[in-house]
């Protein structure tokens, strides 16, 4: 392929940096959520009071309102991305006049047009694996109102050999963290698409933007004020 030819190596080189940075920083937030304190395994102790409260509550309609409003995010975010993957795709229509105009910042690499083509369509990629993330978050929290709305009434929870509550409780409340991880893919995707803008002024501005990027979403998960307030 041409571009491989046109493609210089360290550019390739921040490419896999960016993809490797991403995939192991999503595997570490997954993996040592178990063991260390983080914004998604806290909200996951939350969610889990909110089912219990649930199975004792009736009726379930502001259980109902809560998922609701829940799902709006994924479902905001999944129509900003398809107008963004629109603006990506108009892009690449007119990629000599916004290559031209990349090339006047001072310290922007020259970039043949085939390359910022094809730096835009990693945009693109990454913007659709966005897309798909929340549209997925968006059908699990329609799972959680079917778990919710599956319920018995409350005090059939108190009958001998009736439904464990626990049991409902926790199926609910891991649906609901399942969504909200999901959801967290997404934006994360939106996190690092930042880091890709800096592809287009140099390698190395790729790499420091996606360093920048995986500390940001480190501090907020991890290390941030709203964190030390849940875990009071």
């Amino acid at each position: 392929m041409k571009i491989i030819q046109l493609l210089p190596w360290t550019d390739w080189v921040a490419l896999g940096f960016f993809v490797l940075v991403w995939v192991g920083y999503a595997m570490f937030a997954k993996y040592w959520s178990d063991g260390q304190h983080s914004i998604l395994a806290m909200t996951n102790r939350y969610r889990h009071l909110w089912m219990l409260q649930t199975t004792a509550r009736d009726p379930r309609m502001l259980d109902g309102i809560i998922t609701q409003t829940l799902s709006a995010t994924p479902a905001f975010f999944c129509s900003t991305t398809i107008l963004i993957l629109g603006g990506l795709f108009a892009l690449l229509g007119t990629t000599d006049k916004a290559a031209e105009l990349v090339r006047e910042i001072p310290f922007a690499e020259q970039t043949p047009i085939l390359v910022f083509e094809f730096k835009i369509l990693v945009l693109v990629v990454i913007f659709v694996y966005s897309f798909f993330r929340f549209s997925w978050s968006m059908r699990q929290y329609t799972f959680v109102a079917l778990l919710i709305g599956a319920m018995p009434p409350p005090e059939t929870f108190e009958h001998e050999g009736a439904p464990n509550r626990q049991h409902y409780a926790d199926r609910a409340a891991a649906m609901t963290g399942l969504a909200a991880e999901t959801f967290n893919g997404g934006l994360r995707a939106y996190y690092f698409s930042f880091a890709a803008l800096g592809w287009f002024f140099s390698p190395a501005m790729f790499v420091f933007a996606t360093l920048l990027v995986a500390g940001v979403l480190y501090t907020r998960e991890f290390k941030s004020e709203v964190l030390a307030l849940l875990e009071e």
